[in-house]
């Protein structure tokens, strides 16, 4: 009897022992499991360097992610590497304009900016830019680029159909930090030193109006509710994202996040803002109440030091890098993709 109880002991151990093996990851903390995101995907990229902000294509099905001295083009379906944009120096940013078949790069280290073609990804132009060109993106209404720099607060200005025309700077001052435009000629850019937004006259090339974001401190992430004309600040400062009406400045609301805030992304669809929190690793969901309220409604975990974002709105998806445990043990570069659940 003695030795039958303990065999039966040591195979109740074992097959305790694989059940724990072959179970998933932890599941997330109930505020994120009752939550409308999830983490649907996780493409390991690995490779060697920091990264900053990414951007998603979603005509083209590619995300852009900056890694320090190149831009790697990802399948944004697939999560396979499509290829690279080399001898980006101090790379931070990605803007593309499909109709004319190219992208621009913001290499920092280089005070450039690179235009590359979009199906070789080769660069075909360097263009000068700021000390510290980071952010960028691509205004459709006037159809030019915007590179925001992040030391002597001035915005080069190209003209993506003449690439041998010197480009025009806009000085605003400050440290900017990201941006985001209407699609009906206006820029909003977060100044991070001076805790305010500027709003921008695109086809004029000047500056409307500085709004503060009190009681935000150090804006860096933000997104656009378009139809509803709101702005969402996330603010590294102090840990708060903070609502701006986009047509007078007033702040209408704020919420707190997480810790690490840098990148912010809304969805109009399903009406929902969200703001990764790198230092925290997890993702604040947020959503307007009936009553005009703001509030968290999901904290989701994502990964380490997934700090930026980028929203595809054709899918309801969003991309976040950060680094996840790989299979020797060690943290490894990945890219995650987070959206509502998938029906089946």
């Amino acid at each position: 009897m003695t030795h039958r109880l303990a065999m039966l002991l040591a195979t109740g151990l074992a097959l305790l022992t694989l059940s724990a093996a072959e179970t998933p990851a932890a599941a997330p903390p109930a505020a994120a499991a009752a939550g409308p995101l999830q983490v649907l995907k996780t493409f390991t990229l690995g490779g060697e360097g920091g990264w900053d902000l990414l951007t998603v294509d979603p005509e083209a099905r590619r995300v852009y992610v900056s890694r320090a001295t190149r831009v790697m083009v990802i399948d944004a379906d697939k999560g396979t590497l499509l290829g690279e944009v080399a001898d980006v120096s101090g790379a931070h940013a990605v803007a593309v304009v499909p109709e004319l078949n190219l992208g621009f790069a913001t290499a920092g280290k280089d005070k450039a900016v690179v235009a590359f073609d979009l199906k070789t990804f080769k660069a075909v132009k360097k263009i000068p830019a700021g000390p510290k060109a980071d952010a960028i993106l691509y205004d459709p209404a006037s159809k030019k680029v915007f590179a925001f720099d992040n030391s002597d607060g001035g915005i080069t200005v190209i003209d993506p159909a003449a690439l041998d025309k010197p480009p025009v700077t806009l000085a605003v001052g400050g440290k900017l930090e990201l941006a985001v435009a209407d699609g009906a000629g206006r820029i909003y850019v977060n100044v991070e030193d001076k805790s305010e937004v500027v709003a921008i006259d695109t086809k004029a090339l000047k500056v409307l109006a500085r709004w503060p974001v009190a009681p935000g401190q150090e804006p860096t992430g933000i997104a656009l509710d378009a139809a509803h004309k709101r702005l969402f600040i996330g603010c590294g400062g102090n840990q708060k994202t903070v609502v701006v009406d986009a047509g007078s400045g007033k702040v209408l609301g704020s919420v707190g996040v997480g810790k690490g805030v840098d990148g912010a992304a809304f969805d109009a669809q399903l009406g929902l803002v969200m703001i990764p929190n790198g230092r925290d690793g997890t993702l604040s969901v947020i959503k307007e109440e009936p009553a005009g309220d703001f509030k968290v409604i999901q904290t989701l975990k994502t990964a380490a030091r997934a700090r930026t974002v980028a929203a595809d709105a054709t899918t309801h998806r969003i991309y976040l890098p950060g680094f996840v445990p790989g299979a020797d043990g060690k943290d490894t570069f990945a890219l995650l993709v987070v959206g509502p659940a998938e029906k089946h």
